[in-house]
């Protein structure tokens, strides 16, 4: 894989920004979402949780515009985040629309996963969340 590809997907519409640990995957949502962007961020997803038991995901939202109906639905990607649910261990989102964040939050009742949602000027306080030791952050 060159190097544009592991830092950005195909479109551009999403960003891998740089993360302090492996096990950390952290995103940049910069327009609106692509299929061929959505299915790039989802392979990385995919593979980090075949390499890795438990990870964190950061999704930042810096200029977020939707999504294509085809990354929507797009098939690949609904089966990661399926999958998604046993390896995730906090999934934070920086910058989220007020009924994205409704969303998020209500998720993090129903799921095993620990959800947290900061307004995009707060992203140090969610870089800093997820620095935490993570027993340390219920």
């Amino acid at each position: 894989m060159d190097s544009a590809s592991t830092s950005g997907a195909p479109d551009g519409s999403v960003i891998r920004r740089d993360s302090p640990r492996p096990d950390l995957l952290a995103f940049e949502i910069k327009d609106k979402i692509t299929k061929a962007d959505i299915e790039w961020m989802s392979a990385h997803t995919d593979e980090a949780m075949q390499t890795l038991d438990k990870i964190d995901m950061l999704i930042i939202m810096s200029n977020y515009e939707g999504s294509d109906l085809g990354a929507t639905f797009d098939g690949y990607a609904a089966s990661v985040k399926v999958r998604s649910v046993a390896h995730i261990r906090r999934y934070v989102v920086v910058g989220a629309p007020a009924f994205a964040q409704a969303m998020i939050n209500l998720s993090g009742f129903v799921m095993p996963v620990e959800t947290k949602t900061f307004d995009l000027e707060d992203e140090p306080a969610a870089w800093a969340w997820l620095a935490q030791d993570p027993s340390a952050t219920g």
